[in-house]
């Protein structure tokens, strides 16, 4: 999963890196960014809720107790019926696309911009339709989760976002403006990604599917019940985003593409060592606890956390000490100028600040998830979602401008991780506090010196050699990135981490299946 979802990330920039070439950081380009904000609005509430919070530990629990046949007549259910709901949610959406259109880009019109509203309404009924498939293909994907298949389900995002590259590259030049060839090359990316691999990979598997509106099964039951609290709380890390497109609309143009770029770029952490140990422990955590085993889940959940805490807090540094040249690595060429990489590094360097409680969020998610204890989090989701739109007001009235978005998502985000490692110990029966305190201090500690390392060899370099082309940009970058990296290793050696020490088993076994 960390292999697959690190190839994501990297296509993902490179996604973003073809945009910003192409189109550089333009009205157009804002309303390619604000058009996702109703389809992911559905997404996040609804589809994504389904399968996170509900879905995997019902069929986990029968599929783990030798109840195979139960496991498929909840697939067959949840998936026929939620097929239904969402098909009337992507319908009433095409209808109202410029009303809503209107609401979620308000600020566009407050600042002058409303030639851009059609642009956006159009977009966003090209995207609406990828829902239907990313709701279904993360139930398929369940299920391949469950029977420990992680490989179709790594393709999904990386066809996704290969889709988005052939609309810019290839459909851009059929459509005016071209920007339009990305949102039909996403909905490609969708269909193929998440709907086609992994009926393929589930055809091969063996699987069960029956149209069925059946409610009445304890299953079927139980799984809407454990998602009706995700539908009714605004409570995912997607709807930051979200808010932040509608808070950024308000600013000039620009801007939200500026916001999307830096937004990106503090994802690709969160997706390789969060999102992907969520995933990959998900089944084992689901599994614990259904068996009643919860000597292993509370070693399971504290042991992820430290090791998410050991990956994370780096790449904050990082990637906060490396902004300028990141940024100017993967975006800065064709119509995307250094101004526009300013822009991004300072925003950047604001949402670097919470990647280490982001990255946290899907492990602890998958805690409340597994146990199939799904209103607390959402609670402190709400709250802290209310948090954040707090800060963004106070914060803005400041000299920080549009930079309180990603600091206002940053502080927001650590708020959260603090509150689900506090709601999660009862339910965990207890939680390693202590050492998950320890691998953060050593991590902050290690961290300083390799930031320390980054920063010292980007002023040396810059002193020798002055400035320099794209691609001796990104080859210092790449390469005194690796060197502080290894600097983070050697000092969590030196202060004995246990982390480093499953890091070093990791890489003995890889070395001898090399050989």
């Amino acid at each position: 999963m960390v292999l697959s979802l690190f190839l994501s990330r990297i296509l993902g920039l490179v996604r973003e890196s073809v945009m910003s070439g192409m189109f550089g950081a333009s009205g157009y380009t804002d309303a390619y960014v604000l058009s996702f904000s109703v389809p992911d609005l559905l997404f996040f509430l609804i589809a994504g809720g389904a399968l996170s919070s509900a879905f995997i530990p019902v069929f986990s629990e029968y599929w783990h107790t030798d109840r195979k046949e139960d496991a498929w007549k909840v697939f067959s259910s949840v998936v026929t019926i939620m097929a239904l709901v969402i098909t009337g949610f992507v319908i009433a959406a095409e209808i109202f696309a410029p009303q809503l259109s209107d609401m979620i880009a308000a600020g566009k019109l407050k600042t002058g911009q409303e030639d851009l509203l059609p642009y956006i309404t159009h977009m966003s009924r090209i995207l609406l339709p990828a829902q239907l498939a990313f709701f279904i293909g993360g139930i398929l994907f369940g299920t391949l989760y469950v029977r420990q298949i992680f490989a179709a389900p790594g393709l999904g995002p990386n066809i996704y976002n290969l889709g988005i590259i052939g609309g810019a590259v290839i459909i851009s030049h059929f459509v005016s403006p071209g920007i339009i060839g990305m949102a039909w090359g996403a909905l490609i990316g969708a269909v193929l990604g998440n709907l086609v691999i992994p009926l393929l990979a589930m055809r091969k598997l063996g699987s069960s599917y029956r149209f069925s509106l059946d409610t009445r099964h304890d299953g079927v039951r139980k799984v809407f019940k454990l998602m009706l609290p995700v539908i009714l709380g605004l409570s995912l890390p997607g709807v930051f985003a979200i808010l932040m497109r509608f808070f950024g609309a308000y600013y000039e143009e620009g801007v939200n593409t500026w916001l999307n770029y830096a937004n990106q770029l503090m994802q690709a952490p969160l997706g390789i060592f969060g999102q992907s140990l969520a995933i990959a422990v998900f089944p084992a955590l689901s599994q614990f606890f259904a068996q009643g085993q919860m000597d292993l889940f509370r070693h399971q959940l504290a042991a992820s956390l430290r090791t998410t805490i050991y990956l994370s807090v780096p790449s904050a540094a990082l990637l906060y000490v490396m902004a300028v040249p990141v940024v100017s690595s993967f975006f800065e060429h064709g119509k995307f100028h250094s101004g526009d990489t300013a822009q991004v590094a300072m925003l950047l360097g604001w949402f670097a600040i919470g990647i280490p409680a982001w990255c946290m969020h899907p492990v602890l998610m998958r805690g409340f998830f597994a146990a199939q204890k799904t209103v607390t989090p959402i609670i402190l989701g709400t709250l802290t979602t209310g948090v954040f739109i707090g800060l963004v007001f106070v914060l803005k009235a400041t000299a920080l401008g549009y930079a309180a978005l990603p600091l206002a998502s940053s502080l927001a985000a650590i708020v959260l991780a603090i509150g689900m490692l506090i709601a999660v110990k009862p339910i965990a029966g207890g939680l390693d506090y202590e050492g998950i305190a320890v691998t953060f201090a050593k991590a902050c500690l290690a961290a300083l010196v390799a930031g320390a390392v980054a920063f010292g060899l980007l002023q040396a370099a810059a002193a020798i050699f002055g400035p320099v082309g794209k691609g001796w940009t990104l080859a210092f970058t790449a390469f005194f990135g690796l060197i502080a990296a290894w600097a983070f290793y050697y000092a969590t050696k030196l202060l004995k981490m246990p982390e480093a020490a499953v890091l070093d088993r990791a890489m003995k076994k890889l070395d001898r299946k090399g050989r």
